[in-house]
């Protein structure tokens, strides 16, 4: 009687353990598909409430991602949930850079000037050229130069004020940067480039002028 009692309890305490791991299982199975869904439902969102709330659903992404990554540790078989969670992280991935692309500020005219002028956001609204320096101002003049000669017959007249704008900010920071051991050679060729400069500038900005005043006459 006391074997059949013992067996008995062996018994139990296996199905009790069967029990938990099914359930363990269950659970995992659980977390991961509500990551997958989580994934498919966020596409489904108005795109001005992904806009105004995207960190939180960023948020809500990494928590339920983390939790469906650390479930596969309780399958024992967890080939086709790794399957699940990889093809919705490219998911996923894609519509993340599309948003990122709609989340990203809208480039005004001006900066796209400036940008061109002088690299993508060296020059923003404070109009800082600190990070002009002796050993780059050549470069800088040689491509704000360089980049108004290749595109003056599309520069409209309030382009060209702009150039003018920064052209004299620069200037004034090659005064401060004559102090900090810029090189004669550099300091010639800077020169070079100021010569051929301001023919083009007063030309063509004089042209730009005119031909919106005639097109306003029209």
């Amino acid at each position: 009687m006391k074997n059949i009692q013992l067996l008995s309890g062996i018994v139990l305490i296996a199905l009790g353990f069967t029990s938990c791991k099914d359930e363990k299982q269950e659970q995992a199975k659980k977390k991961i598909d509500s990551y997958v869904a989580y994934v498919d439902s966020v596409k489904n969102v108005a795109e001005e409430d992904l806009k105004a709330d995207w960190k939180d659903v960023e948020a809500e992404y990494e928590r339920r991602a983390e939790n469906a990554q650390a479930a596969l540790a309780d399958l024992k078989d967890n080939t086709a949930e790794t399957e699940k969670i990889n093809e919705s992280k490219i998911k996923y991935e894609e519509f993340k850079n599309q948003m990122a692309a709609k989340l990203a500020p809208e480039v005004t005219p001006k900066q796209k000037l400036r940008n061109a002028l002088f690299g993508e956001g060296k020059i923003g609204d404070d109009m800082s050229f600190a990070w002009v320096n002796a050993q780059n101002i050549h470069n800088v003049y040689q491509q704000f130069v360089h980049t108004v000669e290749n595109n003056k017959d599309s520069y409209s007249r309030e382009d060209w004020d702009e150039i003018k704008l920064l052209y004299e900010a620069l200037d004034s920071r090659k005064n401060t940067v004559e102090k900090e051991g810029l090189t004669a050679e550099d300091n010639r060729k800077i020169a070079g480039l100021k010569i051929k400069f301001a023919p083009m500038y007063t030309v063509n900005r004089m042209g730009a002028k005119s031909e919106e005043n005639a097109a306003a006459k029209k």
